[in-house]
């Protein structure tokens, strides 16, 4: 059963993000466990560089469909690429509407993926919210059993300064819950006109099912992905090296250097100056 699949890997893969585990578990298995969800699956990832977003987003298609990413039902966007020059951007959404609309017809059982949801410009995102609510028919389409993943930096920076004020205040990150991080991402996401997602009636109408927010990452878990990396290159794993990979990465703030800079971003592209 692909649930505890996911489960497990999420316990034993994803480095040091308690709250990820749980969110998404949490959602996935209230959608699958519903014959008859009333809307699609909203999820929202938030997160500095490096800190798993893309990684779990991965996992979760990967469990999910059987060719993972490759799979025909699965479908990526990201701004950047498929929608770089804002004067095109009525072009653009006619061809995002028609483009979701086309897969759930073929499909009602699809995920979508967003990446970097913050430079996304917010006429696109209205495009896709008519797929995103719990009306029964858009377009002709039963598009209930869909999945979307928007994955952003947006609130980044909020999680890490959170994280670390309760670092200051001697609390533990296994012990920062949602409502430590909510208001802050809100905040950031939600509230702030240069964000993708403001005004747009994503939020208004509720359309967001688990706001997942991604941790930012101390030494040990760097070290950690270390040695997952040199166990995926085949390489042997010498303390010595783990150590001076994970020393070699920035961390902040300045005085503590606590948290990693790039979470484990550039771990695999280090791994090569040791050996």
């Amino acid at each position: 059963h692909f649930v505890s699949g996911l489960e497990f890997d999420l316990a034993t893969s994803l480095v040091g993000q308690p709250l990820v585990r749980q969110q998404v578990m949490k959602g996935v298995r209230e959608f699958l466990e519903n014959p008859n969800p009333v809307k699609p699956l909203v999820m929202s990832f938030h997160g500095s560089t490096g800190t798993g977003k893309t990684y779990v987003s991965t996992m979760l298609i990967r469990h999910l469909f059987h060719s993972g990413l490759q799979s025909p039902y699965v479908h990526h966007f990201s701004p950047i690429v498929h929608f770089p020059h804002a004067e095109q951007i009525e072009r653009y959404k006619e061809s995002l509407k028609h483009w979701i609309q086309g897969n759930l017809t073929n499909c009602g059982w699809s995920a979508f993926l967003f990446d970097e949801m913050d430079k996304m410009h917010p006429g696109l995102i209205d495009v896709i919210i008519p797929f995103l609510g719990p009306s029964w028919v858009v377009y002709g389409t039963n598009y209930r059993k869909a999945i979307f993943i928007f994955i952003s930096n947006a609130g980044g920076e909020q999680i890490n300064n959170v994280t670390l004020a309760l670092w200051r205040a001697r609390k533990d990150r296994e012990e920062i819950s949602l409502q430590d991080l909510e208001p802050a991402i809100s905040k950031a996401v939600f509230e702030n006109p240069q964000s993708g997602f403001w005004k747009s009636g994503i939020i208004n109408e509720h359309l967001i099912d688990f706001v997942v927010p991604f941790l930012p990452l101390k030494h040990h878990h760097v070290k950690q992905c270390v040695v997952s990396e040199l166990v995926q290159q085949g390489l042997e794993v010498r303390p010595g090296v783990v150590q001076d990979v994970a020393d070699s990465i920035p961390y902040f703030p300045e005085e503590e250097k606590l948290f990693s800079s790039t979470g484990c971003k550039t771990v695999a592209s280090r791994i090569s100056f040791f050996f």
